[in-house]
C-alpha cells in the first residue's frame, strides 16, 4: 500500500473512532496472508479485536467514574479470615442480578472485617457488567449534599446520584450526622427507592442506627425503604485487617 492510501485510511479510522483497527490492521493483514485467510476472515478478526478493546476501555471508564478508593476484586478477598461470612451469598451477589432487580445490600459488622473490600468487589463486578456505579463514604456524601444545597445545585447532584444503577455508601455509622445531613441522606435514599440499587456498609447493628440519624422516626422510615428488598451480609468476626497485618509480620519474621 502506498503512503497516500495509508494516510487516508488512518484519517478515516480516526474519524470513525476505531483506534484498534488503526493499530492492528497492518500486522493482522500480514498474519492472515501467511495463514491463507480471505478478506472476510481478516475483517472478522479485526472487528473482534476492536470490540474486545472497546469493552475494555468502557470498563476502565466506568471504574474511573465510580471513584473507588482502590480497585479490589472478590478474588483477592480471604473468605477463610471471616468464617461467619456467607461466601456463596457474596459470590451470588457478584452476578449482579440483584442490581437488575433494584434490590439493596447492607453489609454489617465491626470495623476491619472486610466490608469495604466486599463493597469494592461487588462494585467492580457491576462495572464489568456494564453498570454505572458510584462509591462514596457516608460522611463525604452528606458533606457533598449539604454543599450542593448551599450552592443551589442540590437538584442536579440528586439527579446524578439517582442515575447510577448502584450507589455504594461506605462507613455509615462512624460519625453521627447532623439533622440536615440525615434528612438529605434520607431524601436521596427515598429517591432511589425501587429505582436503583444502594449498598451500605455499617459498623452498627440496625438497632443502633438511631445514634447516626438522630431520631427514631427518621431511622425507621429509612430502614423501611432500605430493607423492603434487601440482601443482608453479616460480617461479624475477628478483624480481617488485623489478621492480614499479623500474617505479614509473621512472614517478615520467618
Amino acid at each position: 500500500m502506498t503512503e497516500a492510501p495509508k494516510i487516508l485510511l488512518a484519517d478515516h479510522l480516526k474519524t470513525l473512532k476505531l483506534p484498534t483497527f488503526l493499530r492492528e490492521y497492518n500486522k493482522l493483514a500480514r498474519q492472515c496472508a501467511t495463514e491463507g485467510l480471505d478478506h472476510v476472515q481478516f475483517l472478522a478478526r479485526l472487528v473482534e479485536l476492536e470490540l474486545i478493546d472497546r469493552e475494555r476501555r468502557m470498563i476502565e471508564r466506568r471504574i474511573k467514574a465510580a471513584k473507588f478508593p482502590a480497585t479490589k476484586s472478590l478474588d483477592s478477598f480471604d473468605f477463610k479470615a471471616i468464617p461467619r461470612l456467607n461466601k456463596m451469598q457474596v459470590l451470588e451477589l457478584a452476578r449482579c442480578e440483584w442490581i437488575d432487580r433494584r434490590e439493596n445490600v447492607i453489609a454489617l459488622g465491626p470495623s476491619g472485617t472486610g466490608k469495604t473490600h466486599v463493597a469494592l468487589g461487588l462494585g467492580l463486578a457491576a462495572c464489568q457488567k456494564g453498570m454505572a456505579v458510584a462509591f462514596i463514604t457516608a460522611a463525604a456524601l452528606v458533606n457533598e449534599l449539604i454543599e450542593a444545597r448551599d450552592e443551589r445545585r442540590l437538584l442536579r447532584l440528586q439527579k446524578q446520584l439517582a442515575a447510577v444503577k448502584l450507589l455504594i455508601i461506605d462507613e455509615l455509622g462512624f460519625v453521627p450526622l447532623s439533622k440536615t445531613g440525615a434528612e438529605l441522606l434520607f431524601e436521596l435514599i427515598s429517591q432511589r427507592y425501587e429505582r436503583g440499587s444502594t449498598m451500605i456498609t455499617s459498623n452498627l447493628p440496625f438497632d443502633e442506627w438511631t445514634e447516626t440519624f438522630g431520631t427514631e422516626r427518621l431511622t425507621g422510615a429509612l430502614l423501611d425503604r432500605l430493607t423492603h428488598h434487601v440482601n443482608i451480609i453479616e460480617m461479624n468476626g475477628d478483624s480481617y485487617r488485623l489478621g492480614q497485618s499479623r500474617a505479614r509480620k509473621a512472614e517478615v519474621q520467618n
